[in-house]
């Protein structure tokens, strides 16, 4: 493990890795959510946010070795907040080894200064209740609890 880990923007022939990250994080996120699918699910359109210019899908690198993702997307607001768009955070992952090592800060760092050189004043993320780990690394960035969304399954 190198100890320099840099920040850059995904670019097209960093799909393959992240395609394996993403199914990662829909391992890590079954056990949380019992209503993922069990068959192959897919969360993210790379390609297009790679395009989107309102987008942009960051990696942390080991030397050439992608070791963590993350993305910010512009998304419009519910008609009555104080803003009109917001930055929503997804693909938050980090590889295992280098977990705990201030990673995904620097991810959350760098989407956070693309936000806003891209003028969002407002940053929102989801993260599932029981990810304590997670929610201390976001709250370490300044991120506060704000909503809870409950689910109630049927029988049909």
């Amino acid at each position: 493990m190198n100890t320099e880990i840099t920040i850059r923007e995904a670019v097209k022939s960093d799909i393959p890795v992240l395609l394996q990250y993403e199914q990662e994080v829909v391992k890590a996120e079954r056990p949380m959510d019992p209503t993922i699918r069990s068959s192959d699910v897919t969360y993210y359109n790379l390609d297009m946010l790679m395009e989107n210019p309102r987008a942009t899908v960051m990696v942390a690198c080991d030397g050439d070795k992608i070791v963590a993702t993350g993305y910010a997307l512009e998304k419009p607001a519910r008609h009555y907040l104080d803003h009109e768009t917001y930055a929503y955070f997804g693909f938050m992952y980090t590889e295992p080894d280098y977990r705990s090592k201030g990673i995904n800060g620097k991810i959350v760092s760098a989407l956070q200064d693309w936000s806003t050189k891209a003028g969002l004043t407002e940053i929102r993320l989801h993260v599932y209740n029981d990810n304590e780990p997670a929610i201390r690394a976001y709250e370490k960035k300044g991120f506060k609890r704000h909503m809870i969304e409950m689910r109630l399954r049927t029988e049909s």
